[in-house]
């Protein structure tokens, strides 16, 4: 909170999401629960294919997918690495890949 991380880790990801270039890929390891549900978040945001407000029954925006979300549930470390690396058992990385 008081270096505003969770403000800083949300502009960083639709930072790195603008400046990416078709099919790149980004990846972010999160290791705490609010961290990971803004990763989410803004990844499901990007994905998303219409913009409209959902009492138009026609799409309006012609918006497309900015990215496609390569995780659908986060990948968390193995036995072997957490048994190593013991700091890493609450590590999660979702990945996504401009459209």
């Amino acid at each position: 909170e008081v270096n505003d991380e969770l403000e800083v880790l949300q502009k960083a990801v639709t930072d790195a999401l603008k400046v990416l270039k078709p099919r790149g890929r980004v990846a972010v390891i999160s290791y705490h629960s609010l961290e990971d549900r803004i990763v989410k978040n803004i990844f499901k945001e990007a994905e998303k294919k219409c913009i409209c407000p959902k009492n138009i029954p026609i799409c309006q925006c012609n918006d497309r997918p900015r990215v496609k979300v390569l995780t659908k549930k986060p990948m968390l470390p193995t036995e072997e690495e957490i048994q190593r690396n013991p700091r890493s058992r609450s590590a999660k990385m979702r990945i996504a890949e401009k459209q």
